[in-house]
């Protein structure tokens, strides 16, 4: 570990989980009028919920994320990069318009490509994840990549708790692999906050919710957490930054592409994607999110094991049984209940 790490080491990072937390329920808390109204969703054909629910507590999330992660990080002698943090504020800001205010399709892409783009194109040249690969070649395809997360992080957030149960157990692994010293402090600090802001919005965001993230906070939360993975790729283990969030990218990728085969209009909202199916199928809110819970603790388990066990073989299994597990819930979540 550097000096920095160890500096950091020093600092109860729980403590900063529970800073977040607090500061991000507060947050929603106290703003929660003024979004019922000014940002109220209301329920339509493609919904998941039943009655106008106001939007955009993501603010909380993102706010106490920032704002406590850059003070420990003061503390600590940890750089987080300016240029992350400017990137996440510009994404939340054109998420806060798209809530108030539908933005056009191609306007929020370019900006998310400008916020995406900032984060990938300042990172040093000596953090490579295919080195075979020329830089700029490698650096566009992670920036393709980065906007497909972000978006697909703002996909699947449309049934209560669903972000909370993606992001908590992927962030506390993220944790743990920084403690373990296999993750540089700085993205573990983020996802240390991410984590504490992430609690505190979930008891708001529990069924039936009372408030709803909304592009403001999905959008720049799949920024956050996708510097984070990108980060553990850096070091070096770009299965275990693929094992963490493979539920999401396997049901928004396998959904996209059924809809591209369709001849449909993919970037318009609609109520395919695999959890939602779930519901229509049957499965109850609690329970869609509970096995998404756990799906994600395995992964998670799967992926710290790849990088503690560092050979081909363990890795290999390791992959393959992630993609089972995934496999296995998409499948259930497909079909009916009566089935």
């Amino acid at each position: 570990m550097s000096s920095a790490a160890d500096a950091l080491a020093a600092v109860p990072s729980l403590l900063a989980v529970a800073i977040a937390a607090l500061v991000s329920a507060l947050i929603t808390w106290t703003s929660r009028p003024l979004l019922q109204r000014y940002a109220l969703a209301r329920p339509n054909a493609r919904s998941s919920h039943r009655i106008p629910t106001p939007q955009g507590a993501g603010i909380a999330v993102i706010a106490a994320t920032l704002i406590v992660a850059s003070l420990f990080a003061s503390v600590a002698n940890v750089a987080i990069p300016p240029a992350l943090v400017g990137a996440t504020v510009l994404i939340a800001l054109v998420g806060f318009a798209d809530d108030i205010v539908s933005l056009p399709v191609l306007l929020r892409l370019v900006l998310q490509a400008a916020a995406v783009g900032a984060v990938v194109f300042t990172a040093p040249e000596t953090a490579r994840i295919v080195p075979a690969l020329p830089l700029a070649l490698e650096r566009g395809l992670i920036l393709l990549a980065g906007v497909w997360f972000v978006n697909l992080v703002n996909f699947m957030d449309g049934l209560d708790l669903m972000t909370a149960a993606e992001v908590v157990p992927v962030t506390a692994a993220l944790l743990l692999l920084g403690w373990l010293g296999e993750l540089p402090w700085p993205a573990a600090l983020v996802a240390a906050t991410l984590c504490g802001g992430m609690l505190g919005f979930a008891p708001f965001n529990r069924p039936v919710a009372k408030v709803f993230l909304g592009d403001v906070g999905s959008l720049p939360i799949g920024l956050l957490l996708g510097w984070c993975l990108l980060e553990l790729a850096f070091r070096g283990q770009m299965a275990a930054a693929l094992l963490l969030p493979a539920y999401y990218l396997a049901d928004s990728t396998i959904t996209l592409f059924r809809r591209i085969a369709r001849r449909e209009p993919f970037w318009s909202a609609h109520r395919t994607h695999f959890y939602q199916r779930a519901t229509d199928n049957g499965f109850m809110v609690p329970r869609v999110i509970g096995e998404v819970f756990l799906l994600n603790l395995v992964l998670a388990g799967l992926a710290i094991l790849t990088i503690r066990a560092a050979t081909l073989a363990v890795t290999t299994s390791a992959l393959v049984a992630g993609a089972l597990a995934v496999g296995f819930v998409l499948y259930r979540f497909s079909r009916s209940q009566g089935s």
